[in-house]
């Protein structure tokens, strides 16, 4: 059954935003269900109706290169590099949180560790 999605998108959606956004529907193992997702896509992208996305989830896998720990919404939560996604930003449902400096620049390293020898 796919998650329920807001038909209007939100105000703004700012890079390193945590939105909870429904992923549904997906195929194979691609991340399912609503969650919380940060945005990793420049702001200038974001008019096209469009936002690429890192999936969050409670399951924590500390020694994995391409997932990094951080607190969303006081809880623990790892951020799904491999499985980043492009999005349309009517599946944004809402904010929930923001990623501080550290963190962005540590998700900043993982995405250039897994994606620039493309």
């Amino acid at each position: 059954m796919a998650s329920k999605i807001s038909a209007k998108k939100p105000a703004k959606v700012l890079r390193y935003d945590i939105h909870l956004v429904g992923l549904d529907p997906t195929s194979g193992k691609e991340t399912r269900k609503t969650r919380p997702c940060v945005v990793v896509s420049p702001d200038a992208m974001h008019p096209s109706g469009m936002a690429v996305v890192c999936p969050l989830t409670t399951s924590l896998h500390p020694t994995w290169a391409h997932r990094l720990q951080i607190s969303c919404d006081g809880k623990d939560a790892e951020i799904m590099v491999d499985q980043i996604r492009a999005v349309s930003l009517s599946r944004f449902i809402k904010p929930i949180d923001k990623l501080n400096s550290d963190d962005a620049e540590s998700l900043r390293n993982v995405i250039s560790l897994l994606y620039s020898s493309i």
